[in-house]
């Protein structure tokens, strides 16, 4: 018989950070396009939103509230109010297609949402409005456009009518309750839904804040570039508060020109985004046009990062951390900093170590399987598909409320044993500092052996004459697959050829791992999330008509 704790069975809710916000961080600064606020200011809207959702929306525990919009300090609102009266947030990717948005939105049942009137985002609303059936209110936060929508409310005027909800009639929340609903960008079928607990957000921000994790305090100022419509904008909005540390929000300007200023103008110390938005701000940087001396770190995920663009920052004294995780895990789960065991490696063996994917963050277990569900040792060889589990990890996707097969078989295949099989292909060291090797749908699979067009794409990266690139497998009748490099020129007029790729990856890569082709492209596709999307970009190479006698194309 085991003997129960004496401990408190506190409820892990987001209304103790909420708490903790308004009162310990009553001063923190929050930067938006609309205004500056302190912490205190902004929990005084958010209590006022609450209201508005409880009393004028008539929104009830359990319901699900969509948001269409930008990074913004009305957004942010949003992240605190819906579930601090029992609701769940479902932040639409306004990159998705119309048909994707209709899928989501119907699947999701959303009762509410509540949208940016801009150019960008009205009209799409408008278009797929007549089909979303669940949908009983349209909240403008700001702009102009979706006037055709009907009965639009706008957002200020509600909260300027609304006394705030006193914080003892909030509901007391289960820990185990839904919070967010966020939905996977479907580059394989249609998104999937993942359901956010309480317990599992307050869970991965005590993580987040970890010192060998983001290790955010009081003292940063933090600039969360990725969206916040993607994977709970990786939870800064919550973990960021959770330390007291101050944020700033770019609004629907994420060009490297504003990047860059608000950076400077802000004095940001912690800054988060896909690798395509540093590598595009870098020759703002080295140029000297805006001064971002103030940032200690910038976390990197969506994508790996190659080794040539954390080198480069580097040299600036900019902390570049590679983050990996997914929707399923919450989404923060891996972080590549050097280990004790790296003691004493010099510069190129760190980069080297850096580049890989890292350590699972304190809370999760990953594991490396074979096809036949066999633990694989941690030997640094043994390379197989990654597993996470954990207390912020999916269990599940979410059935909605008349789940089809494709949903309950996309369960299946994703969730065995406990298991989140992530579909990346990786080895681990002795320690447990893994590297993702490929998507297992990416793989280039020539002659029996595998080619990880990430490794691949890494090295491409590094040639001076280009400036993006990716790397799929097509058929060839004798080897199965071969690597075909569709790359971006720095200078379209003197575009690297065939030959010189593969003189610059001599030495660095295995020589069956050479590309057999180039294709010169204007642009890589990417997901709605800016990840390389080779689904397309396959189909975009099947439509050229490459044959396995070709060398160069340019499309």
């Amino acid at each position: 018989m085991t003997l129960p704790g004496l401990f408190q069975q506190t409820p892990l809710t987001l209304r103790m950070i909420f708490d903790r916000m308004r009162t310990v961080y009553a001063d923190g600064e929050l930067v938006s396009p609309e205004g500056r606020f302190t912490y205190a200011e902004s929990a005084e809207r958010i209590l006022r939103l609450a209201r508005v959702l409880r009393d004028d929306l008539g929104i009830q525990p359990g319901d699900r509230v969509a948001t269409f919009a930008h990074n913004s300090a009305r957004h942010f609102e949003l992240y605190w109010a819906v579930p601090l009266v029992g609701a769940v947030l479902h932040t639409l990717n306004i990159r998705l297609y119309p048909e994707q948005i209709v899928y989501i939105a119907e699947h999701a049942e959303d009762v509410a949402i509540f949208f940016d009137g801009d150019e960008d985002f009205g009209p799409v609303l408008e278009e797929v409005a007549p089909q979303l059936t669940t949908v009983r209110h349209w909240v403008r936060l700001s702009g102009e456009v979706g006037s055709g929508l009907p009965d639009v409310y706008e957002y200020e005027a509600l909260l300027g009518a609304a006394a705030p909800l006193p914080t003892d009639e909030l509901p007391v929340v289960d820990e185990h309750a839904a919070c967010g609903l966020c939905y996977t960008s479907g580059t394989t079928g249609m998104p999937k839904g993942v359901l956010y607990s309480h317990r599992g957000a307050v869970l991965h921000a005590f993580a987040t804040c970890m010192t060998d994790h983001l290790g955010l305090s009081e003292r940063d100022r933090v600039f969360p570039v990725v969206p916040m419509f993607h994977a709970f904008g990786w939870s800064l909005p919550y973990a960021a508060p959770f330390t007291g540390a101050e944020l700033i929000f770019h609004g629907r300007d994420s060009s490297p020109e504003n990047v860059a200023r608000v950076i400077e103008e802000e004095r940001v110390t912690v800054t988060a985004g896909v690798p395509t938005i540093w590598k595009t701000l870098l020759p703002k940087v080295k140029d000297g046009t805006y001064d971002l001396s103030t940032l200690r770190l910038i976390g990197v995920g969506g994508a790996a990062s190659p080794a040539a663009l954390i080198e480069a920052y580097d040299q600036l004294g900019i902390g570049y951390l590679q983050i990996w995780g997914m929707t399923e895990t919450g989404p923060l789960a891996c972080v590549s900093r050097p280990r004790r065991a790296h003691r004493g490696y010099d510069d190129a063996q760190l980069l080297a170590q850096r580049e890989k994917t890292g350590t699972i963050f304190a809370g999760l277990e990953m594991r490396i399987c074979d096809d036949e569900d066999r633990e694989l040792p941690w030997d640094g060889e043994s390379v197989g598909e990654l597993e996470v589990r954990g207390p912020w990890i999916a269990s599940s996707y979410y059935p909605g409320s008349d789940p089809s097969e494709a949903d309950r078989a996309a369960t299946e295949a994703k969730f065995h044993h406990g298991w989140l099989r992530t579909g990346d292909v990786a080895y681990a060291e002795p320690d447990g500092y893994f590297r993702i090797v490929d998507r297992s749908k990416d793989l280039v699979k020539s002659g029996g052996e595998w080619i990880s067009s990430v490794e691949l794409e890494g090295h491409i990266l590094a040639h001076p004459g280009v400036a993006d690139a990716a790397v799929v497998g097509v058929p060839h009748p004798k080897w199965d697959e071969r690597p075909v490099a569709a790359i971006v020129p720095e200078d379209p007029a003197d575009a690297p050829d065939l030959a010189s790729i593969n003189a610059f990856l001599s030495g660095r890569v295995a020589k069956w791992w050479l590309p057999d082709q180039v294709v010169i492209v204007d642009e890589i596709p990417k997901t709605s999330v800016g990840k390389l999307d080779k689904k397309v970009l396959r189909t975009q190479l099947e439509n050229l008509g490459l044959d396995n006698d070709a060398s160069e194309v340019t499309a």
